[in-house]
Parts: C-alpha cells; structure tokens; sequence
C-alpha cells in the first residue's frame, strides 16, 4: 500500500469572520458615545444674540464659537436668537429653540424688554417660565442681563437690574448680570467706547465690540459646559 495521502490542513473558516465581525460591532457601538461627547449649547436671545448688523461670520454666535474652538472645548452653539424678540417672545419660543439636542443653554433676553419699557414684573415672570422649562430639562443655564439705565426712575432701574441675579440663585443658573460689561472694562470714557464697540444706532456692538463681550463671556460658557451632561 502506498503512503497515507495527507489533508492539508485549513485555518477554521469562521472564526476569523467572528474576529472582524465583532471588531465592526465594537466600532459602532463606540460611535454613539463619540457624537455624544459634543456639547450642544442653546443660545436664546434677541438681536444682540443674532448678530444684527454684522456679517454672518462676525456675530456673537459665531466668534464664540471661534474663541470655544481656540480653546480646545468640544462644544455647537446653536444660534436661537431673534432680532426684536422680548423675554415674552422668547417664552413662546424656547421649547422648539432647545429642540431634542440641548445639553445646555445660554439665555441673552430683556434689552428689548428694557428698551420698551416693559414692567420689571413681567419681565421677571416671563425669564422665570423661560428657566422653569430649562430646569424641567436638566439643562444647565447661564443667564445674561442687561444693565438698565436710569431712564424710566430709580425703581425701574433697581427692580430690573435685580432680577437676574435673583434668578440665577433661585435656579441655580450661572449669571452675567450686564452683556456690555466688556465694553466699560477699565473704566474709560463711555462716548469712546461707544465710538469704538458700537454700531452707529448705538444700541448694537460692531466687530470689536463682539470680541470684547466674547473674551468676558467665554470662561462663563466654558464653566456652562462643565455643568451640562451630553
């Protein structure tokens, strides 16, 4: 008899398919939690949120988005702002702005309020629903003032001027009582730094007058990251 005839033998055919297979499915269950990790922050607001006056890519929206990208956050801010829109407007808006995306929320009303000079009162209680919602969610919130003036009396500019710090420590909200705060760093002379950050209907800031309230208001977004969950 001649000599067994050998089998080569083959490497199991399926367990290198298992290998890859199971490498695949690692991959996709790791993509979720990737595109989680991005913080989506939501910012509500009027014209001054919108970027009046300015071409798209210089509006506050965008040059704070900039400054986040220049210091390495994983964060999209949203631009929800309204040009004209009042604390009232904002209310009846907020739940189709925040969408199913939000991880936080940035929320920039009343200079319209103020500007028409609408009571303190209602400006609170609309701000209040505005962050009731927001607090229904989770979601954490950093809450931008406006500064009133002396225009409509004492009381108005005491009453309006309180209201947001009183809400953010109601709501345990992050605050920036004034938006314009940037612009009277240094304690200058307000016509120049009207000449130099504003627009000419000086109630808007120009190019220069964003950055300024971006380099204020960028650590204060930076600590609202550090307080949403994605």
């Amino acid at each position: 008899m001649g000599a067994p005839v050998r089998r080569a033998r083959h490497a199991p055919r399926y367990g290198g398919l298992r290998a890859v297979r199971n490498l695949v499915l690692a991959l996709l269950l790791a993509l979720p939690g990737m595109a989680s990790a991005r913080t989506t922050v939501v910012a509500l607001g009027d014209s001054l949120t919108a970027g009046y006056g300015l071409p798209a890519d210089q509006g506050f929206v965008p040059r704070l988005q900039a400054w986040l990208d220049d210091h390495g956050a994983d964060v999209e801010v949203q631009n929800a702002g309204v040009s004209g829109d009042t604390t009232a407007g904002g209310l009846s808006r907020v739940d189709w702005a925040l969408g199913d995306d939000a991880d936080a929320v940035i929320v920039a009303l009343g200079g319209n309020d103020f500007l028409r000079g609408i009571d303190p009162v209602v400006v609170r209680e609309n701000l209040h629903s505005i962050l009731e919602k927001t607090s229904a969610r989770d979601l954490p919130v950093l809450l931008v003032g406006i500064d009133a003036s002396s225009n409509y009396g004492p009381d108005y500019e005491q009453g309006f001027d309180a209201l947001y710090p009183e809400l953010a420590q109601e709501f345990d909200a992050l605050v920036e009582p004034d938006w314009f705060a940037a612009l009277r760093q240094g304690g200058g002379n307000l016509a120049t730094a009207m000449a130099t950050f504003m627009q000419p209907d000086g109630i808007h800031p120009n190019e220069l007058g964003v950055d300024r309230i971006v380099e204020r208001l960028g650590p204060r977004v930076l600590e609202l990251v550090e307080r949403a969950d994605p």
